[in-house]
């Protein structure tokens, strides 16, 4: 039996253009067991389909109408509140829908969802990953499977020579202890305030031959992004996110994530900002194989 019949709902929500070809696989973990301040990410996948289903697709600049592009949404997988379980039905469903060789979205969620996803994918896959937080704890509230600590696990299995840290504002001496002596690359929120962002991660990507990046929401200022599972002040906005998104043009990005959207505090706007988030990088995959 397929993975995907085991562990799927199978209740697409994604309005897209019909066809037998589709551009892009998506599929929901609605998983936020681990959560330390607002409970709710678990509802983020059927909020950010929402909003895609109401904004505007077309990306003139890059010539690509997604109005006329097939998506494949798989729905949710099933719920459960035991992260090793969820780990371990994820990294099924992400290596068996790897065989299909098409872009890969995942909504999450919380961020912890990506340490089954992100492992799936091959190790020579460049990991960039958007977030006010470094999430390098040991472990946090006495569990080593936890959101604050994915990406130590992540270091711990597969070294840091292909991690790229973008937008962290807020972290405790512990985890810059460990990023230092891991020599985990950054673009911190001052070089993205100070303008330099775009170029630095440009040059940071320039060797990857693949990529998946990661977009936990919080990196933005909550003035834009305010539904979010662990809301930090003074981030970056929405517009220096896109410019940093923009470094990716012309490079093969394999894997999406977007995780910690909390609806229950949102008023729409991070909802959107997500929706734009898959839009965008599905149009620049796009855009890139012509």
């Amino acid at each position: 039996m397929s993975y995907l019949e085991l562990y799927m709902n199978r209740n697409p929500l994604i309005t897209s253009a019909g066809g037998d070809d589709p551009k892009a696989i998506l599929y929901g973990i609605p998983f936020d067991s681990t959560h330390s301040y607002k409970p709710g990410t678990r509802f983020g996948p059927d909020a950010i389909r929402d909003s895609f289903n109401n904004i505007e697709i077309f990306h003139p600049e890059l010539q690509v109408d997604l109005e006329e592009v097939e998506v494949e949404d798989l729905g949710n997988t099933k719920h459960t509140v035991v992260a090793t379980e969820m780990l371990d039905m994820v990294g099924k469903i992400t290596t068996e829908l790897l065989e299909r060789k098409k872009q890969l979205f995942i909504l999450g969620g919380e961020h912890l969802i990506t340490l089954g996803t992100y492992m799936s994918f091959p190790k020579e896959t460049g990991y960039v990953v958007f977030d006010a937080h470094y999430d390098l704890r040991d472990e946090y509230a006495d569990i080593k499977l936890s959101h604050a600590a994915y990406l130590r696990r992540i270091v711990e299995k597969r070294g840091a020579d292909n991690i790229i840290h973008v937008g962290a504002r807020s972290f405790v001496k512990e985890e810059l202890q460990f990023l230092k002596e891991n020599n985990i690359k950054t673009i911190t929120d001052r070089d993205i305030r100070d303008g330099k962002g775009p170029k630095l991660l440009k040059d940071a990507i320039s060797t990857f031959d693949s990529i998946y990046t990661s977009f936990d929401l919080d990196v933005v200022d909550p003035g834009f992004a305010p539904g979010v599972g662990n809301p930090e002040a003074a981030g970056i906005t929405s517009r220096e996110l896109f410019d940093l998104i923009c470094s990716f043009e012309n490079k093969k990005v394999s894997g999406v994530d977007i995780v910690e959207l909390n609806p229950n505090y949102d008023n729409g706007s991070t909802a959107s900002l997500a929706a734009k988030i898959v839009s965008t990088m599905l149009a620049l995959n796009i855009a890139q194989a012509k």
